[in-house]
């Protein structure tokens, strides 16, 4: 077994993350929770960080900023819509920035999230939340394996590794 296992293409990398913006608020973090999984080259993350992790060893641990425009993108006024105040149900409260699910006509679902609520109508924003935001991981690489044929062919990983599954 060489010790010099290193993230590339086509490994399964476990990894521990946490994802923080410039204001120090932390969106997601693998702390106390199940580790990440992921195959390497198959856009199962940001590209960013994909890239920015290429060659890293076990162990290794590297702190990553993402600008928006390699991250969710930069927040973009045209991704706003402003909807009858009736087209929603009497019932729901609204409130800024609240994350909504909008149905359309072909019935495709969106997330959006509440822009300004107004007397009878609500604008809606259709940016990713994190658009505009600059994120900053900070990853620490836990095991590298090279993935099994199944695995690259169905693009992820397969459990039955010896880890439990919370239980």
């Amino acid at each position: 077994m060489e010790k010099s296992e290193q993230v590339v293409d086509g490994m399964v990398v476990t990894l521990d993350f946490a994802l923080t913006l410039s204001d120090g608020q932390v969106v997601e973090s693998t702390q106390g929770d199940m580790p990440l999984r992921f195959i390497m080259g198959q856009g199962q993350l940001l590209p960013g960080l994909e890239d920015a992790m290429r060659g890293m060893a076990v162990n290794e641990e590297r702190d990553i900023t993402l600008r928006p425009e390699d991250a969710y993108g930069e927040w973009d006024e045209e991704a706003l819509e402003e909807i009858d105040r009736s087209e929603l149900p009497e019932d729901i409260e609204l409130e800024e920035g609240m994350p909504l699910e909008v149905t359309d006509t072909e019935g495709e679902t969106y997330e959006a999230s509440i822009y300004e609520v107004r007397d009878n109508s609500l604008v809606l924003d259709y940016n990713h939340p994190l658009a505009g935001e600059t994120l900053n991981f900070h990853v620490k690489v836990i095991d590298v394996r090279p993935a099994t044929s199944s695995e690259l062919e169905h693009g992820h990983v397969h459990g039955g590794d010896g880890h439990g599954h919370g239980h």
